[in-house]
């Protein structure tokens, strides 16, 4: 399907010239980015599907192709060999991404309106970034300093299961005494081991982002610190002092070149949120999920003043879309409770990106549909159900996962209480594979509501 489409864009020219979107792709673990792009991008190569993106449903995209990407020094997304893992006979979701990628569709567009009788064509580059959600999360780091960063997550991580490792290395170390790198890298390789742990169970908070995802920077002082209690008297050479001074590289080396070189030249944004899997884990993961996407989402606020205001230099994206995953996980039913859960999580931070000036909106969407639906009779009474292939066995199982209440308030409430398990209900979920498809010529692989939200995204500059 690529190759047809590449073929179809050689020497390509755009007669009222070329626009080009840059298009943040970005979510916690587990959230379906890999997944989205490839939909994405399959689902406008073969645009059989897309009857909610208005310039495909007009037939005004008369080509879509495959470009090399302009950053020479960024990753390419490995778009065909994600496709393959999705479409192919034994289809099996693709590895999730662990550091920035890239990835170039052109799109061939015939004018629309007044200038539809003058012809000709033009060119929209949309542009793909990729990048972990978890390295937005240490955007909340520029503005804090070592020892408010270390209070923060030991009170934080005080009554976790997860944490007891760390916590018991942690009591064997003087921050007073004198920095001993072997020591450092011990205590460290806990913190990260906890970090792994808390993002198995479920939480969102497990940062900063590149201890679980180090890539070249492995090993490297920079990545060789970890929170701790601050001592009555802080000298040069501690423990303390060395952590702090490599917290404060970690901010300088790491998280400021990443906004400088990737986010700050994005246009659009969609941020992709594991509504149910959160729900699942229970009110705490709940809560830890809205805490945490409100510091991803401080991000998008262009007129946020300090360091970041000035690193955009003006610039601010123009629309973000908040797209809770795995709609496929509900019946059709619920899922306008599945969007008003997700707007109710991140009222506050999204009323603050309205308030800066970018669009927003909520969707329940599945980039690659992984279910049908059926209703079964269970306790003399009929429930709405999802069917599909499970990941573990690849069985055949039809789930209720319970059902979401009307008004999403009660449950944000319990979990900003602090609720140990949700009151009235339990909420389950199976980890479904990917369907076996066949697919008829012109059709990208099945979605819901993935032509809406490129019609959000980016149907206005089509």
């Amino acid at each position: 399907m690529a190759a047809r489409a590449e073929a179809l864009g050689q020497g390509l020219t755009g007669g009222f010239g070329t626009r080009t979107i840059r298009l943040g792709v970005t979510g916690l673990s587990r959230a379906g980015k890999t997944v989205f792009i490839t939909q994405l991008v399959a689902n406008l190569l073969e645009r059989g599907r897309m009857p909610g993106l208005r310039a495909a449903a007009e037939g005004r995209i008369l080509a879509a192709f495959l470009q090399p990407q302009p950053d020479d020094t960024v990753p390419r997304f490995d778009f065909e060999s994600h496709l393959a893992a999705l479409t192919g006979p034994d289809p099996h979701w693709p590895e999730g991404t662990r550091a920035v990628s890239e990835l170039r569709l052109s799109l061939r567009i015939a004018p629309s309106g007044l200038l539809a009788g003058l012809g000709g064509e033009r060119r929209v580059n949309l542009d793909i970034v990729d990048y972990p959600g978890e390295w937005l999360l240490d955007l909340g780091l520029m503005e804090k300093d070592f020892a408010q960063w270390s209070g923060e997550v030991l009170t934080r991580i005080a009554a976790r299961a997860e944490a007891a490792g760390y916590l018991d290395a942690l009591r064997t170390i003087d921050p007073a005494a004198p920095f001993e790198e072997t020591q450092a890298k011990a205590l460290a390789g806990h913190y990260a081991s906890y970090l792994r742990a808390a993002k198995a169970a479920g939480y969102s908070d497990c940062g900063p982002g590149r201890f679980l995802l180090p890539g070249e920077l492995e090993g490297s002082p920079v990545l060789t610190f970890a929170p701790l209690p601050r001592p009555d008297r802080v000298v040069r050479g501690s423990t303390w002092h060395e952590m702090a001074r490599r917290f404060e590289a970690y901010k300088a080396k790491v998280v400021r070149p990443f906004f400088r070189d990737h986010f700050a030249r994005i246009d659009r944004q969609v941020v992709l949120v594991d509504v149910l899997g959160a729900i699942h884990v229970g009110p705490r993961a709940v809560e830890d999920l809205r805490g945490a996407m409100e510091a991803v989402l401080s991000a998008f606020r262009p007129g946020r003043p300090g360091w970041l205001s000035a690193l955009l230099g003006g610039r601010r994206v123009e629309r973000i879309l908040f797209a809770a995953t795995k709609a496929d996980h509900l019946h059709h039913a619920q899922h306008a409770r599945m969007t008003r859960f997700l707007a109710g999580l991140l009222r506050s931070a999204r009323d603050r990106a309205d308030f800066a000036g970018a669009e927003t909106a909520a969707m329940a969407i599945a980039a690659l549909r992984a279910t049908v639906e059926e209703s079964h009779a269970r306790g003399g009474e009929v429930v709405d159900c999802v069917r599909g292939r499970l990941l573990d066995g690849g069985r055949e199982a039809a789930l209720f996962p319970g059902e979401l209440p009307e008004s999403p308030a009660a449950m944000l409430a319990e979990a900003h209480g602090g609720a140990e398990s949700w009151l009235d209900a339990d909420y389950a979920v199976m980890a479904f594979a990917p369907a076996r498809l066949s697919l008829r010529a012109g059709e990208g692989p099945p979605h819901i509501r993935l032509d809406r939200a490129a019609e959000f995204l980016f149907g206005d500059l089509l």
